[in-house]
């Protein structure tokens, strides 16, 4: 009896124990980069990324942390495959997933990746949908774990931490509070009236791991990492002046960091906009860790493709 594929479709699909074998991993994968040593143990293994949403972290990281794991990149848009022309999401899933051995999908709606990995004989991993962004968390925690805690114990930091949400009640917040929810750490969200989270897309059942604010400002109080995302996702265009200004109040600001922790971290899973979201003066200051954090996509998702390739190693 062959094994189940292990897809990544969001944040649940992996175990507390199994993110802090992923935490690990990257930590090791991470040091050997910066040393420059060679770590290929894809070699061989081909992924294939499928964009049906423009990007530019996302691709860079998956393409050039698939190259340094030693394997090989299929890059495929809607403008350049049959995915734009009407072919069903379920045979382009049966056919391109014969010729590869993982595939990353960015695109709009969770329901398009769900089918794809339903007919899909390899891994596929969520690079973003409308619903969940679950890489970009798991990178998010492991950035906490780097600057707060401990990569041998990566799980012990987080217990008992306050994450700060402001702004927009999007896929971001969605997989904030499944992680939550999963490693024991409680989110404050704050967003503007109309822009709410809506926890039964996250699959929680009960509001043990977050806390509602109307006051951003009350959500800050004590939070040990405050973050945020653009005001307009990618696909809500239509809706960019209303935004604006429905979230004046959701700019995180100096004040507002001024009511977390002293030494609280800031993130913002980028590209940004000083001015709208966040203030310039916190993005490039000194509890800002962004660049860090977008560095970090890289590493944990290598450790992510590992894992679901060749298991624990």
């Amino acid at each position: 009896m062959t094994e189940a594929i292990k897809h990544y479709l969001q944040f649940t699909d992996l175990s507390a124990n199994e993110y802090a074998y992923v935490f690990q991993r990257a930590a090791v994968i991470k040091k050997k980069f910066k040393a420059y040593e060679k770590h290929h143990t894809l070699a061989d293994r081909t992924l294939a990324m499928i964009f049906e949403k423009a990007s530019t972290r996302t691709r860079v990281s998956f393409e050039a942390g698939m190259y340094q794991l030693g394997g090989s990149v299929v890059n495929l848009t809607t403008g350049d495959s049959q995915l734009g022309r009407a072919e069903p999401i379920e045979d382009s899933a049966r056919v391109i997933s014969r010729m590869v051995d993982l595939v990353m999908i960015r695109t709009f709606g969770q329901d398009k990746i769900n089918s794809f990995a339903a007919n899909s004989r390899v891994p596929v991993i969520n690079g973003l949908t409308n619903e969940f962004h679950p890489c970009q968390i798991m990178a998010d925690l492991f950035t906490f774990i780097e600057q707060r805690g401990h990569t041998n114990h990566p799980l012990e930091c987080l217990k008992g931490k306050v994450v700060a949400w402001v702004g927009d009640g999007n896929n971001m917040a969605n997989t904030w509070l499944q992680a939550a929810d999963m490693l024991g750490f409680t989110v404050h969200v704050s967003t503007p009236s109309g822009y709410e989270v809506d926890p039964a897309i996250a699959g929680l059942t009960h509001s043990h791991g977050y806390k509602v604010f109307t006051n951003p400002m009350q959500a800050c109080e004590g939070a040990d990492l405050v973050t945020t995302d653009v005001w307009t996702s990618m696909g809500y265009e239509a809706e960019n002046e209303a935004r604006k200004k429905a979230f004046t109040d959701w700019c995180v600001d100096s004040n507002m960091m001024a009511v977390a922790k002293p030494n609280a971290l800031f993130m913002h899973c980028l590209p940004a906009h000083r001015g709208e979201e966040v203030s310039a003066d916190v993005i490039d200051g000194p509890q800002s860790v962004v660049w860090d954090e977008a560095e970090n996509r890289m590493h944990v998702q290598k450790a992510l493709m590992e894992y679901l390739l060749l298991g624990r190693q």
